[in-house]
């Protein structure tokens, strides 16, 4: 690779037409941290702001052919996992990681639209948890996607379990709770860290495909975990408080509104 070329991310996620998630978030977040973007495709989409209507999978095979050419010419500095679309999917995307043991890998374990309605059928959690989370660098499930993977309550149990899997951080996000401030957590094995966050006023679409983007591309320019996940999070709020409101659901992240990223 030339030394002067940005440093690969692959993202693996779906398509979200609004432009507010999916690949097209991570796009935009990855190219705007100085990375290159590399993408596959893993669900087609109908949705709008308000809320998705239908998930159209990629077929696995197709998807594992598609991803497998891409890395073979294009090597990721780290890979970036949204949703899936179905359980059939993670089959492949394990393989894709397992061909790429040391590279630095997030996970944003979606299980439901933003405007609420499920796709996180319990066979999509099963293999969620048995063969993504032990191969995770980081993890950026919001506290109802916590609880759902571990079947526990206690964000403290969820975090323990999440980490006993294999997965190495777990950054648990508290938009959906009622607290006044937005309070996320980051455990590893060395322990826990707590950043609050003001509470904006709308609910955003895309927010935390943003925040897991960000922190992909943190990791990709070479920062240590815990110092990605903090500026991944300033760049999020930054995306979130420059929002703006084209349709007549939830608010889109402006991308582009943070603050310069220095690396």
């Amino acid at each position: 690779m030339n030394a002067a070329s940005p440093p690969i991310v692959l993202s693996l996620s779906g398509h979200d037409p609004t432009g507010g998630a999916g690949i097209q978030a991570d796009i935009e977040m990855l190219f705007r941290l100085g990375c290159h973007p590399c993408t596959v495709i893993t669900a087609l989409t109908e949705q709008d702001t308000h809320d998705v209507r239908r998930i159209y999978p990629q077929d696995p095979a197709e998807f594992r052919a598609q991803a497998l050419t891409l890395v073979d010419d294009l090597p990721p500095a780290v890979i970036k996992i949204g949703l899936l679309g179905s359980s059939a999917l993670a089959v492949p995307v394990a393989e894709i990681l397992d061909r790429f043991p040391h590279v630095p890998v997030v996970l944003d374990p979606v299980l439901a639209a933003g405007g609420g309605r499920e796709f996180g059928c319990g066979e999509l959690v099963t293999v969620l948890r048995d063969l993504l989370v032990p191969r995770c660098t980081v993890m950026t499930p919001n506290t109802h996607e916590a609880r759902r993977l571990t079947d526990r309550h206690d964000l403290d149990q969820c975090a323990a379990r999440l980490l006993s899997l294999g997965c190495r951080s777990v950054l648990i996000t508290g938009t959906h709770d009622e607290s006044e401030d937005v309070v996320n957590r980051l455990y590893a094995v060395s322990g826990m860290r707590c950043f609050h966050w003001s509470r904006l006023p709308e609910t955003y679409h895309g927010s935390g495909c943003t925040l897991a983007a960000a922190t992909a591309g943190f990791l990709a320019r070479g920062l240590p975990v815990e110092e990605a996940v903090a500026r991944a999070q300033a760049e999020t709020w930054n995306s979130l408080q420059a929002s703006h409101h084209p349709g007549r659901g939830q608010w889109l992240p402006d991308r582009g509104a943070g603050s310069t990223p220095r690396v």
